[in-house]
């Protein structure tokens, strides 16, 4: 018993190191006992629920990127049933898309949208799917290709600090979205997630574009050195504090900051800098939520509170009072068609 929950330690590890990125491929010390993971599984709001209306997802699309020369984006765009082009939809954009979208991964958002839109838990919002940019030769990342570190520009675009990966979201994309679809204008409607460097890039997003987007998910975020992420605590409280809310979540056994020689190096400790990212955003007044797992990195313990995610993120939609109001307490039924 001992030898398989050892072996499965290990794989949940080996996993996790390719989702992470650049960093060190070392097993890290871990607390005796059971795969940290293994109390984290979906729940029924982010599985598909009879009588619930489904979303479309369309694409794949693929946008040329000026701002990253000789590379383009694939993405996918979900539709929710309730849509109606002519009333302004909320946007969620979600990095690594295929893996936010994956029917048998560990996310499944599509489902959570279904479901909770359908319960006015959140507002009718479109979400986007979109990977990192990559060129023509390169491979698509999958479930079956992985993420695509090493493979295509994601290290660079995710984890550099600048505002060049906002520039991909806010100057290219949004615009095709804006000319397809009826997307409100109004920032606090844009909201953008992502899990390991697709987190620190989502929250990179809105720091660089709080004017476009001002809610951010982020699960396992790499607040690490793999390109200078530790420096956002400093940056928190030395900068103006801006107009976004925040929900972080990580794990205890996320990656330590121990190194293939044993030495600890906290600019390379996941949940470390988590935890101070979160200190910084509370001493800075900013809208933050967190909650801490017992996770490895990945995104079992995300999957698990997304719903909890989006709820708290959207929650300040608006809502009626009156006991009368019997659209407001019904489900949300698809729009009709040809509106």
């Amino acid at each position: 018993m001992q030898q398989t929950r050892s072996s499965l330690i290990g794989l949940a590890i080996i996993g996790a190191t390719i989702l992470a990125g650049a960093q060190n491929t070392v097993q890290e010390p871990m607390p005796r006992g059971p795969n940290p993971n293994s109390q984290y599984h979906l729940g029924p709001d982010s599985l598909p629920q009879d009588g619930v209306p489904k979303g479309e997802i369309r694409g794949p699309y693929h946008l040329p990127s000026q701002a990253y020369p000789g590379t383009q984006h694939t993405y996918w765009v979900y539709v929710p049933a309730q849509y109606n082009p002519a009333v302004p939809a909320a946007l969620m954009v979600f990095q690594d898309g295929q893996a936010f979208k994956d029917e048998n991964g560990d996310i499944r958002a599509q489902n959570v949208l279904d479901n909770l839109i359908y319960r006015r838990e959140i507002p009718v919002m479109l979400g986007v799917f979109i990977n990192p940019g990559r060129t023509a030769e390169q491979v698509e990342p999958s479930p079956q290709t992985g993420w695509g570190d090493g493979t295509t520009n994601r290290a660079t675009e995710y984890n550099t600090l600048d505002d060049k990966y906002a520039r991909v979201i806010t100057e290219e994309l949004m615009p095709v979205l804006l000319k397809e679809y009826n997307v409100s204008k109004d920032p606090e409607q844009h909201g953008i997630g992502g899990s390991s460097s697709g987190a620190i890039a989502a929250f990179t997003v809105a720091w660089e574009r709080p004017n476009d987007f001002r809610k951010v998910l982020s699960n396992v975020g790499s607040f690490v050195d793999l390109r200078g992420g530790y420096v956002y605590p400093e940056r928190v409280l030395a900068s103006e504090k801006k107009p976004i809310r925040v929900f972080l979540c990580d794990g205890r056994n996320d990656h330590r900051g121990f190194g293939r020689d044993g030495v600890y190096n906290p600019n390379r400790d996941w949940f470390l800098q988590n935890v101070r990212l979160m200190k910084a955003l509370t001493q800075k007044g900013y809208d933050v939520n967190y909650t801490w797992g017992m996770n490895l990195h990945g995104q079992k313990f995300g999957g698990a509170i997304m719903p909890e995610m989006m709820r708290w993120l959207w929650r300040d939609g608006p809502v009626s009072t009156d006991p009368n109001d019997m659209t407001e307490r019904s489900f949300r039924q698809p729009a009709v068609k040809g509106n």
